[in-house]
């Protein structure tokens, strides 16, 4: 399974208002992620920024490819972009991808 990290910053002010969106996210939202493989999907903030992990089932081209042929997902960033930055990957349409400097598992 492949990992995904992205960050981004939610503007002044709008942190209450950003994360009362993702409370009530959209069931056409989830369904895109369903089927782009994507689970385990967690945001983080610090302030004003924002950290996102998800894990990609069926691999990370797979899922950037869904995303960014989806309608819902063009919708819900329009919905966003009034309380968050998006600096969206000029090749993928999604947040640029953050580079694993670290990892640590435990043996089962």
């Amino acid at each position: 399974m492949e990992r995904y990290a992205w960050k981004a910053i939610v503007k002044d002010g709008k942190l209450d208002e950003y994360c009362r969106r993702h409370n009530e996210i959209w069931e056409e939202m989830k369904t895109v992620l369903a089927e782009a493989g994507i689970v385990n999907y967690t945001i983080w903030n610090v302030g004003n920024e924002l950290f996102g992990y998800y894990e990609c089932e069926r691999g990370i081209d797979f899922a950037a490819k869904v995303q960014n042929e989806s309608p819902v997902v063009a919708k819900w960033n329009e919905y966003m972009k009034d309380v968050m930055i998006m600096e969206p990957d000029p090749e993928t349409g999604a947040q640029p991808q953050l580079k694993c400097v670290f990892k640590f598992k435990t043996e089962d």
